[in-house]
């Protein structure tokens, strides 16, 4: 039986397809109990689980602390511009301070690449990425998958385009790791100063003009322009680059019969996508954010939930007693 290796989920690169695979797995049993009248189960009943979030969020830290609470734990949401970290305290010493006050779990988002990966040296509890700088969002990733499977099947085979801001995209980055693992084959769409380089030697294809790269794809998944970390131009202005990356009306027309829209969010509307293509039959940016909730209570529940459990079945079973999760 499959099961997630890593104390943490920090990232995608490394993890494996069937670790990728019972996430997805457990997510689905995770979406069933949204659709109940009655939204909650008590598997993290006493658990404590902290939502330290660096950087301004609302979808993810939203929908992490929905996935927690529907998991029956007790959520720490930490607001940095209103906590001790204003006096200048560290993340290793804020995180250590939540950890002894019981916490069992720490989701975090920081503006610096790798920050999750230097906090969970420090603290002996599960840590989930919850976006790092440039570097990764894996749960946007492994929601993005949930999401594909649900409309196409199986990931393996199917060709999946990334378009825009691939650069300073960690949400493209976990996507490469992840889809690549999946066995999908991968196109990345943009100006070539937003594309980094060398990454057609991991096995992505790379195409510089959006029209004549979308029309055999089975996903197309639009990236945000992120003007926000961009210490120079990147290209001239955002009307140039609407015109060529950005997916309008009759762009959608040409799309392969039964394909579907993606978009991470927040999204600039008028930029990279245009409301005509956000509200189609075909967008399913939605049904991301849907999926987003379910996948979380599915990491939440394999790295806190089902450890606990079989360490609880380890001393029990020693003990000569039945083991239960509850």
């Amino acid at each position: 039986m499959s099961t997630w290796k890593s104390r943490d989920c920090l990232g995608l690169r490394g993890v494996s397809r069937e670790e990728i695979e019972l996430v997805l797995d457990t997510a689905r049993s995770m979406k069933e109990i949204q659709t109940r009248t009655v939204k909650k189960v008590p598997t993290l009943r006493g658990k404590i689980v902290i939502n330290l979030f660096y950087e301004p969020s609302t979808r993810t830290s939203t929908s992490f602390e929905l996935a927690a609470t529907r998991l029956s734990a007790d959520v720490i949401d930490i607001q940095t511009g209103a906590s001790s970290v204003v006096k200048g305290e560290s993340v290793v010493d804020t995180a250590q301070t939540l950890r002894v006050m019981g916490a069992d779990g720490c989701v975090i988002r920081h503006s610096v690449s790798g920050t999750p990966h230097f906090l969970a040296k420090y603290i002996d509890i599960p840590v989930i990425n919850a976006g790092d700088g440039t570097n990764e969002h894996p749960t946007q990733a492994l929601l993005d998958m949930f999401t594909i499977r649900e409309h196409k099947g199986p990931l393996e085979g199917l060709t999946i385009v990334i378009v825009g801001d691939i650069l300073h995209s960690r949400v493209a980055r976990s996507n490469m790791w992840g889809l690549l693992t999946m066995g999908a084959k991968l196109r990345f769409v943009g100006p070539p100063t937003l594309i980094p380089p060398g990454v057609e030697a991991l096995g992505v294809e790379v195409r510089h003009k959006l029209d004549g790269a979308f029309e055999d794809a089975d996903v197309i998944n639009l990236l945000r322009v992120q003007k926000e970390r961009m210490s120079a131009n990147f290209f001239p202005d955002l009307k140039e680059y609407s015109r060529y990356y950005g997916m309008n009306g009759e762009r959608l027309k040409r799309t392969k019969p039964g394909s579907i829209i993606m978009h991470p969010g927040p999204m600039n509307r008028g930029v990279e996508i245009t409301t005509e293509v956000a509200e189609s039959d075909q967008a399913v940016i939605l049904e991301q954010v849907t999926n987003g909730i379910a996948v979380r209570m599915a990491l939440l529940y394999l790295l806190i939930g089902a450890r606990d459990a079989n360490e609880k079945k380890t001393e029990t079973t020693k003990a000569g007693d039945t083991p239960s999760l509850f």
